[in-house]
């Protein structure tokens, strides 16, 4: 196999990584829609939710952009304009972002209550369908392990390397299954959602360990900083409260 992979279509070659962003924009959100029409529990009004979801996109594209260059200062600090703008990006900037935004945003149209939940799943189908275009693209992606000789290792032009967006998409997927197998989305009220944040990003501070990125501080990324501390907000131990609409817990 040859990296990148492109998807042909009608005699145009269509890049990986932007096919599967788009899928993973367009099944998540459908998939979002959808729990949201069968919930049973009251859902905030239409107009107070969509206020939410334009502070979750910009939250998102902000932290995303943010962290990719303090994780790569020595990639964008000589870069401006254009370039600086368009690349580079983190998910785990992006979920962070746009947690923060999308508190933000509840804060400013007096929503109280725990909207995070509807998230998870739709987060997971995404991250699970994007790492796919980021292990097609291959090198120019940069989201590729160190050089292994694991029998599992994937040559993607320069040697075998640790194919650490297949251990994403296996740890997502696993994670995903554990929380709906253990968690029933109606009576989770913000607990789901911090969970499955808390555990993606102990992952991702894990598995950065893996990939050939700039660890500047003691050993670690900025990425692995960010993961960190975001990890003990998300699963701090908080007060039980009721699983009442107006009740406040979490995202």
């Amino acid at each position: 196999m040859q990296f990148p992979y492109y998807f042909h279509l009608f005699g145009h070659a269509l890049h990986p990584h932007a096919v599967m962003e788009l899928l993973a924009y367009t099944i998540g959100f459908q998939f979002y829609l959808l729990l949201r029409r069968r919930r049973v529990q009251p859902t905030v009004p239409i107009e107070k939710n969509l206020w939410i979801i334009v502070g979750a996109i910009f939250g998102a594209l902000i932290g995303s952009k943010i962290l990719a260059w303090l994780e790569s200062p020595q990639e964008y600090g000589a870069v401006f304009g254009t370039v600086a703008m368009l690349g580079g990006k983190t998910i785990v900037g992006g979920l962070l972002g746009g947690w923060a935004g999308v508190e933000i945003a509840k804060k400013r149209v007096g929503v109280t209550q725990s909207t995070g939940d509807l998230f998870v799943y739709p987060l997971a189908i995404g991250i699970c369908i994007g790492r796919v275009g980021c292990f097609l693209t291959g090198l120019p992606d940069h989201t590729y392990g160190t050089l292994t000789q694991v029998p599992w290792a994937i040559n993607f032009g320069d040697g075998p390397r640790h194919p650490t967006q297949l251990y994403e998409i296996a740890f997502v997927a696993a994670l995903a299954i554990i929380l709906a197998l253990r968690h029933k989305l109606a009576h989770t009220n913000g607990k789901l959602f911090r969970l499955f944040l808390g555990g993606y990003l102990l992952f991702r501070f894990g598995v950065e360990f893996l990939k050939p990125s700039y660890k500047p501080y003691f050993g670690v990324s900025m990425i692995q900083i960010a993961s960190l501390i975001g990890a003990i907000i998300a699963l701090k131990p908080r007060k039980e409260t009721s699983d009442q609409p107006g009740a406040t817990d979490g995202r």
